[in-house]
């Protein structure tokens, strides 16, 4: 039984996004944000504020984010999109502080992923309410023709992406669509989709996990050997090396992975983001 309708999957491929659907019970988001409180105690800050590693990857160090990526309810839906072979490259913390300035200017996840074919799709966990006060995700239909789009990795202040990136070409904001999120439910949307997120100005802390599939024939376009998870089915294209989930909260061997997977991660980030800008810069000569 397919768990997204026709409806909802053509929904999925015309506009690039989806919401909103149910995934966690009331006492696994308890356990979710118990392992996130964890890790922050161990880090003695946030986990925006530690080393920017941390923010990224907890698949590889943490058995309860790991059994968060296989929930069966957030893969089913991610298989009736890129089909029954499935694969985590990277996961993501999303978390604004109550009142805080933090923020996403309008961008696309594939600027900086390098990967082909462009198929990937997150799917964004609230572990807490994510209301349009919150600084919910903002969506603009692709209109059934996604483009990649003209960034510039400008190091925004506050911003909660890795290079503080934007758009930089005329953009038709004026119908964004707003993707408010019980604590529990997840949106699902491609890496061409474009979106963005307003500062939290509620009272409570907003926390959201992004998780990034793709089908095992996508690969990644540079230099760098990265890795992923196998989550379900099975892996016959050998694009990436595959880890093994963590068997114990963060100890020596989980720790080495993570590390591994971050470090790769970072070197094809700054790699994808020359190419960017030498990709259109060409196209303007």
């Amino acid at each position: 039984m397919k768990a997204l309708s026709r409806e909802q999957a053509d929904s999925f491929r015309y506009n690039g996004f989806l919401f909103a659907l149910p995934a966690l019970a009331p006492e696994e988001i308890v356990a979710c944000l118990a392992g996130l409180d964890r890790l922050e105690r161990e880090l003695g800050s946030p986990v925006a504020d530690a080393d920017i590693r941390w923010r990224s990857h907890a698949h590889a160090h943490s058995p309860w984010f790991n059994w968060l990526i296989r929930h069966p309810r957030i893969l089913d839906a991610v298989e009736d999109l890129i089909g029954p072979d499935i694969l985590v490259w990277t996961s993501t913390f999303f978390i604004k502080e109550p009142h805080s300035p933090t923020f996403a200017a309008w961008h696309q996840d594939a600027t900086y992923f390098g990967l082909e074919p462009k198929e990937s799709v997150c799917a964004w966990v609230a572990l807490t309410d994510a209301s349009h006060e919150a600084g919910c995700m903002e969506a603009l239909s692709s209109q059934g023709a996604p483009r990649q789009l003209r960034h510039a990795a400008l190091r925004l202040e506050h911003s909660i992406n890795r290079a503080g990136q934007t758009i930089v070409e005329p953009l038709d904001s004026s119908r964004p669509v707003a993707m408010s999120l019980p604590a529990g439910y997840f949106s699902l949307h491609h890496e061409l989709a474009v979106h963005r997120s307003a500062p939290n100005n509620a009272s409570h802390r907003r926390v959201g996990i992004g998780l990034n599939y793709i089908p095992p024939h996508v690969r990644v376009n540079g230099s760098v050997r990265m890795r992923a998870m196998l989550v379900r089915g099975k892996d016959t294209h050998g694009h990436f090396d595959l880890i093994d989930p963590p068997s114990a909260e963060r100890d020596a061997a989980a720790l080495a992975v993570h590390l591994q997977v971050s470090d790769a991660y970072g070197r094809n980030y700054n790699e994808q983001v020359r190419r960017h800008e030498q990709q259109f810069a060409a196209a303007n000569i």
